[in-house]
């Protein structure tokens, strides 16, 4: 594509709300769901923001995380993560087959039900304290008493990673998706080597756990290298909690702005599965999309993407789509299942831990209001704030009261 950025629309866009992504992104799609932007970093990148352009998108093997000449590919953004090229290009494929083929098994259905039991436990004792914190009216901070610490309990448990440790790679996280200064590559330095120092406990102790699972596989595979083995725990590590986190925060948002959906999510077990599905599809705490380059030509509709031009798909444009989402806007806990929203992804590249994902939403969710059914905002929606400096965006706080 051109480098000539003058004129094109540049990210991040400004959102009105928390819960307000603003009309740029149905304008865009409206002029073409496919469209050329200047990403935060001040390079050229296609924009994808119509859903069956994303979905399409998603499942082709032509993109790929990695670049044939990293040094003159398009920067998205100063970030840790998803930040410019990741990766050998040459090695991409191998790398991704290896990865689902050793993290899919680590992700089984029983090690699933081992830790929806814990988390149900914490959840409980979580709002034991956050009900004590807030007695006589006070205002008390959802965010850090429930949605921060449920998802890094759960990936502590899932990688064995000490919990004790949770403030450090808290900040290593969070330090990683900022996308200005230099910090960021400062922090994704420190974080490989903290995987790295996750790994080496690992082959001296092993446990029941992915790292360990990792590091026996990496035994069994002369060609699974100690890079690829601490990208991929890092990795993890800060996908598993950070999204989860924000979403969990943002569902709550959605359903204290949606009385209806609350009650059902109370009341009707039934209903949980697809409230669960709407709050996925509408919650979106980042402000653009995922990066991808393409290793060739692709051409889609009447769009022709180059090879090594940068990608950016956008979920949360996607997921309001109204082609495939009619009044898209709308938290309808009766919508149709199909068609799936693209919050997890789409086709190989279907994010493993969805099912665990869903399970912390649903648990924290239904816990939360079951046991606190009057909470309510303790300041006007207006009042809330999104990271926007963060590549996972997500709220400074959700002040709450009852």
């Amino acid at each position: 594509m051109s480098a000539d950025t003058a004129d094109l629309p540049q990210l991040p866009f400004e959102r009105p709300a928390v819960l307000d992504i603003g009309p740029i992104w149905a304008e865009l799609r409206a002029r073409h769901p496919i469209t050329p932007v200047v990403t935060p970093a001040g390079d050229p990148a296609w924009l994808v923001t119509g859903y069956l352009e994303a979905k399409t998108l998603f499942s082709d093997p032509r993109l790929g995380r990695s670049h044939r000449e990293p040094e003159t590919a398009s920067r998205i953004s100063n970030s840790g993560f998803n930040g410019g090229p990741v990766g050998s290009f040459e090695g991409e494929p191998a790398f991704n087959a290896r990865l689902r083929r050793v993290l899919v098994p680590s992700f089984s259905a029983r090690r699933m039900r081992s830790l929806e039991e814990g988390m149900q436990g914490l959840t409980d004792s979580l709002l034991d304290d956050m009900v004590d914190a807030g007695r006589g009216g006070k205002t008390v901070d959802l965010h850090e008493h429930l949605s921060l610490p449920l998802p890094i309990y759960v990936i502590c448990q899932l990688l064995g990673v000490p919990y004790s440790e949770r403030d450090y790679f808290k900040d290593l996280s969070e330090r990683s998706a900022t996308m200005t200064g230099d910090d960021p590559f400062t922090a994704i330095i420190e974080l490989l080597a903290y995987a790295g120092e996750l790994a080496e406990v690992k082959r001296q102790n092993p446990g029941q756990d992915v790292i360990t699972d990792l590091v026996q596989a990496q035994r069994d595979d002369p060609n699974f290298t100690t890079d690829e083995l601490t990208q991929i725990v890092a990795g993890v590590l800060f996908a598993g909690h950070e999204t989860t986190v924000n979403r969990i925060s943002i569902g709550a948002l959605l359903l204290l702005e949606n009385p209806l959906a609350r009650q059902r999510l109370i009341g009707e077990p039934a209903a949980r599965p697809r409230i669960v599905e709407e709050i996925l599809r509408l919650a979106a705490p980042e402000n653009f999309g995922l990066a991808r380059y393409a290793r060739e030509d692709i051409v889609i509709g009447d769009t022709t993407i180059e090879a090594g031009d940068a990608v950016i798909i956008s979920t949360l444009a996607g997921n309001r789509d109204t082609t495939a989402f009619p009044d898209a806007e709308t938290l309808d806990p009766s919508r149709p299942v199909a068609p799936a929203h693209l919050s997890f992804g789409h086709g190989a590249h279907y994010c493993i831990g969805a099912s665990l994902a869903r399970t912390e939403l649903r648990v924290a969710l239904t816990s939360l209001f079951t046991r606190i059914p009057d909470l309510r905002l303790a300041v006007d929606v207006g009042e809330l704030r999104l990271h926007t400096e963060r590549l996972t965006g997500g709220l400074h706080e959700l002040p709450v009261t009852w």
